[in-house]
């Protein structure tokens, strides 16, 4: 299987100057301990997916992290949280140590590193790979198609199918994951609420109305989607505020981390079918914001990505807020332009104060022009 660079290389190699020790986070599949062992080849490396090797690390943890003087990576770190604290007891006493960490699920590796890591791990989050990182591949892809396979780095280079991927993913990680974070009786009800979040991709998320809808109170499905966050199946979008006096969209909107997922749970078996969809649209713009939000996260940044929705439905799809200046999107999938795609755009400095530095149309079309006050972009010159 071929290695695919990975644009957060760089911020991992400068990170590694300053921090003792590196967690990386992030979906399951999505690269992690490839990445380390591609950036960090001189490391000792140890899965604890390995039973002996995690029966070690748990029965005698002192004698585990002290087999070698060298840089010491553990993968699924969340298995054996434990390990942390001792990691921590060691950099303190010995500088000189070097730990690699990763780990899929983000309640127990985020625990155990705010707890006992503070100031000693940089952390960072790998997401699945972003457009820029597979813009050879996906040259050779029209746009459905590479909605429909995803950016999942085995579907990226080429060791899997979309239509065999997503539906084992979803079986031997996802509800694997939901069983060890949550007591879940009828699994197939939570299959159907993670459905009815596809249907939504893009939509002010509603727990009230999703409880109706799959039967069970607002308060368990809000706590269902936490276990989607922390496995990194759906993002959750914020709405932007600012000290304005209009009222503002509080609810967050609903995305998953990858379209391919989200095809997958919608049912969706084909990009030909993709085409033909009433969720095209959606997907497409999953897309762009989750282009954004890997873009923030691969240079270790955190936050910054927000939408913009009032009481009086004005709206604009993406924002991206640096140094203090607004960046504003629309996304439109439609391979045809029209004007009137720029409307919002055109409005928007009437409805926030903050400075606004850039104001784009991304869409599936041909025609650009980056010459205006608004510029025009085809996804695949997508500048973030």
């Amino acid at each position: 299987m071929m290695y695919l660079n990975r644009e957060m290389e760089k911020t991992l190699l400068e990170a590694w100057q300053y921090f003792p020790v590196l967690t990386v986070t992030g979906p399951r599949q999505s690269g992690k301990s490839t990445l380390l062992k591609h950036l960090f080849p001189d490391a000792v490396t140890f899965s604890l997916k390995d039973i002996q090797v995690r029966d070690f690390a748990l029965s005698d943890p002192v004698a585990f992290l002290g087999q070698t003087d060298r840089p010491l990576f553990i993968d699924e770190i969340q298995k054996a949280p434990a390990l942390i604290e001792y990691i921590q007891g060691i950099v303190d006493n010995h500088p000189e140590r070097k730990f690699l960490l990763s780990g899929s699920s983000q309640f127990e590796v985020m625990k155990g590193v705010s707890e006992s890591l503070a100031g000693r791990s940089g952390v960072y989050e790998l997401m699945p790979m972003s457009f820029s990182e597979t813009r050879e591949i996906s040259a050779r892809k029209d746009m459905e198609s590479l909605l429909f396979d995803g950016f999942y780095p085995a579907v990226c280079a080429g060791k899997n199918i979309a239509s065999v991927y997503y539906p084992s993913y979803v079986r031997t990680y996802l509800e694997k994951d939901v069983r060890n974070l949550l007591n879940i009786k009828d699994m197939m009800q939570f299959h159907r609420f993670m459905k009815l979040c596809a249907a939504r991709v893009g939509s002010i998320f509603n727990a009230t109305e999703l409880s109706g809808e799959v039967g069970v109170d607002s308060k368990t499905i809000a706590s269902w989607l936490s276990v989607l966050q922390a496995s990194y199946i759906v993002y959750l979008l914020p709405p932007y505020f600012e000290n304005i006096s209009k009222r503002l969209i509080k609810s967050p909107k609903l995305y998953f981390c990858d379209p391919g997922l989200a095809c997958y749970l919608l049912d969706i078996e084909s990009p030909r079918q993709l085409a033909r969809d009433k969720m095209r649209g959606n997907i497409f713009e999953n897309f762009v914001v989750m282009e954004a939000v890997k873009h923030r996260m691969n240079a270790g940044k955190d936050g910054g990505v927000f939408f913009y929705r009032d009481s009086n439905q004005n709206e604009v799809d993406l924002l991206l807020k640096e140094e203090g200046e607004i960046s504003a999107i629309e996304i439109k999938s439609s391979q045809t332009y029209s004007p009137s795609f720029e409307d919002s755009l055109k409005k928007l400095s009437g409805w926030i104060h903050t400075p606004i530095r850039r104001k784009s149309v991304v869409y599936a079309g041909e025609f650009e022009n980056t010459a205006g006050d608004i510029e025009v972009v085809n996804y695949r010159h997508l500048n973030l």
